[in-house]
C-alpha cells in the first residue's frame, strides 16, 4: 500500500462488523512500506480500536505488513470474538460519531473542511471530514 499515490479505506469499511479496521490496516502496510506520507499511525481514531482490540500498535502493523487480507480478516474476527454485538456497536458509535471536542479543534476541524469544500457544513464528524477529502462525498 503506498498512501503517498492512493488513499486509505474509508473508515465506513467495516470488518466483521468493526468499522476502521481496514483503513488501519492500509495505513499500517504503508508504514512497512515506508509509504505512510501525511497519513498518521496510530491516530486517535486507531488508538481507540487498539485498545478495544488489546493490541499495540506494533503488533497490529507486523499483522497487517506480512499477511494477505484473507489471513488478516481471520485474525481480527478472532479478535472481535471476544467482544459483544454492544460492545462492537459502541466502539462503532465512538469513531462515526467523534467530533471536534474543544473550541480549538472546532476551528481546526472547519478549517481543514473548508479548504475542500467550505459548502459542506453538514460534514460534522472526523469520520466523515476524512471521507470529504478523499473524495467518498
Amino acid at each position: 500500500m503506498d498512501l503517498t499515490k492512493n488513499f486509505p479505506r474509508s473508515p465506513k469499511e467495516n470488518l466483521g462488523g468493526l468499522v476502521h479496521v481496514w483503513r488501519m490496516a492500509d495505513k499500517a502496510r504503508a508504514l512497512k512500506n515506508e509509504t505512510l506520507g501525511e497519513y498518521i499511525f496510530p491516530c486517535p481514531l486507531d488508538k481507540i480500536i487498539l485498545e478495544f482490540l488489546e493490541v499495540a500498535p506494533e503488533e497490529f502493523a507486523d499483522q497487517a505488513g506480512v499477511i494477505e487480507d484473507e489471513s488478516f480478516s481471520k485474525w481480527i474476527l478472532e479478535k472481535i470474538a471476544e467482544h459483544s454485538d454492544e460492545e462492537i456497536k459502541s466502539i462503532n458509535q465512538q469513531i462515526l460519531e467523534r467530533s471536534p471536542a474543544t473550541e480549538e479543534r472546532k476551528r481546526y476541524f472547519t478549517e481543514l473542511r473548508d479548504k475542500v469544500d467550505p459548502e459542506r457544513v453538514d460534514v460534522k464528524t472526523w469520520v466523515d471530514l476524512i471521507d470529504l477529502e478523499e473524495g467518498r462525498i
